[in-house]
């Protein structure tokens, strides 16, 4: 069982830069791949960004490559998304969700999920 809790979200400038945390308890958190989903106003919740169990892979949706980082320490139970060159449509909640499968984008695959924390990115 892992229990996740984001953090690192805000009001920023178009162009600016964020960084989310996501923290997760448990000790079995090295066993869980973690990926971070969005949903903006009135939008169905969508796949982010996602990393492998001990940090080695990563996969984002075309709309964030090259422009968002994730990246985790399993030794502080923690993962990241570094977020740069921001756009106003990057304006969401973003969730930290967790599974034992890596690659899969689907929020079907994922058992576990944090509360969400509110980016919004002003033009």
């Amino acid at each position: 069982q892992v229990q996740l809790v984001e953090s690192g979200g805000g009001l920023v400038q178009a162009g600016g830069s964020l960084r989310l945390s996501c923290a997760a308890s448990g000790r079995t958190f090295s066993s869980y791949a973690i990926s971070w989903f969005r949903q903006g106003p009135g939008q169905e919740r969508e796949f982010v960004a996602g990393i492998s169990w001990g940090g080695d892979m990563a996969y984002y949706s075309d709309s964030v490559k090259g422009r968002f980082t994730i990246s985790r320490d399993n030794a502080k139970n923690m993962v990241y998304l570094q977020m740069s060159s921001l756009k106003p449509e990057d304006t969401a909640v973003y969730y930290c969700a967790a599974t034992y499968v890596f690659g899969d984008d689907s929020t079907r695959t994922y058992d576990h999920w944090g509360q969400g924390t509110q980016v919004t990115v002003s033009s």
